[in-house]
């Protein structure tokens, strides 16, 4: 059983940043992808940026790349996702999930391929 417990949500100004943290309890293996979603008010959840656990390889939204980096540190078993130059449109739930993904360049995670996913944070980016 895998648990996600993420962290680092609040409420920052538009071109502030935040870290968003998910703790990871349980079995992760190399062939595994962490990933991040968010959904915002009235919006589907999006994947928004995704690691595979062994090699590092990462995939971003196009409405995040250069903005966000998603990074690991397995002995912590924690996964970061740093957000900077923050925008009103940012705002939303961050979701930390994982799923098998075995190996080959990232692509947009997907919903349905999701094991486990964490309750989520709040993040609110005002104007």
């Amino acid at each position: 059983q895998v648990q996600l417990v993420e962290s680092g949500g609040g409420s920052v100004q538009a071109g502030g940043s935040l870290r968003l943290s998910c703790a990871v309890t349980g079995v992760i293996f190399d062939s595994n992808c962490m990933t991040w979603f968010r959904q915002a008010p009235g919006k589907e959840r999006e994947g928004v940026a995704d690691i595979r656990t062994g090699g590092g390889a990462t995939y971003y939204a196009d409405s995040v790349k250069g903005r966000f980096t998603i990074s690991q540190e397995k002995d912590k078993k924690t996964v970061y996702l740093q957000m900077s130059s923050l925008k009103p449109e940012d705002t939303g739930i961050y979701y930390c999930a994982t799923y098998f993904c075995g190996g080959g360049i990232r692509t947009a995670p997907r919903e349905d391929r999701i094991n486990y996913w964490g309750q989520g944070t709040q993040v609110t980016v005002s104007s």
